[in-house]
């Protein structure tokens, strides 16, 4: 589901334990409600990823980039106590908040792991997050990666039981995927300490 347009500005707060849709959106079971974290996105639960190493001379390893995504955000979550600060309303009726468990921001986290990237508007620092975990190369960032508005534009199956290769022809036609250009990386002159 592509991020939705913000549709109406409100404050509320919600808290509660949580069941996870995906790496960038809660269920609070207790309330019926869901809550998409602010400021950032996440793969959508089907799509693939590449890992750059390759089996043998020419496939590239698949790699479930949505449900990394959602694994890592039940990780940061376990089973404690999620507080959510709503501060508007998509245009599919989610809220859209800053939520926290144990005192960590769970936005700031998806994107310390590199498992979700900065989405327009986010909060200041956020960034900082995205650029350590593409410097160090964690998660996503370590893959060749559809850009999640494109991949949501062109994927055409969307089930559970999308095959890697639906990706990896996406990707082979892309316009913009998100990845650090690693063949580029490869290729820097003798001497640079960058």
């Amino acid at each position: 589901m592509a991020p939705q347009a913000i549709n109406e500005t409100v404050s509320k707060m919600i808290v509660g334990r949580v069941a996870l849709i995906d790496g960038r959106t809660l269920w609070f079971p207790r309330s019926a409600q869901k809550v998409r974290l602010a400021g950032i996105d996440a793969c959508e639960l089907p799509q693939w990823s590449f890992d750059p190493t390759r089996y043998g001379k020419s496939t590239l390893k698949p790699v479930p980039c949505g449900p990394l995504a959602r694994a890592w955000l039940k990780r940061i979550v376990g089973d404690s106590r999620v507080t959510c600060t709503v501060i508007a309303v998509d245009s599919n009726g989610a809220y859209v908040g800053s939520c926290s468990a144990r005192g960590h921001d769970l936005a700031v986290e998806m994107l310390r792991v590199g498992w979700a990237r900065v989405n327009s508007p986010s909060p200041p620092g956020y960034i900082s997050w995205q650029r350590y975990a593409m410097v160090a190369r964690h998660g996503m960032w370590a893959t060749y990666v559809l850009d999640m508005d494109e991949w949501r534009a062109g994927a055409v199956d969307r089930t559970l039981q999308r095959q890697p290769i639906a990706d990896f022809n996406l990707l082979a036609e892309r316009k913009r995927e998100i990845s650090p250009p690693f063949i580029d990386a490869r290729k820097r002159p003798a001497g640079t300490d960058r």
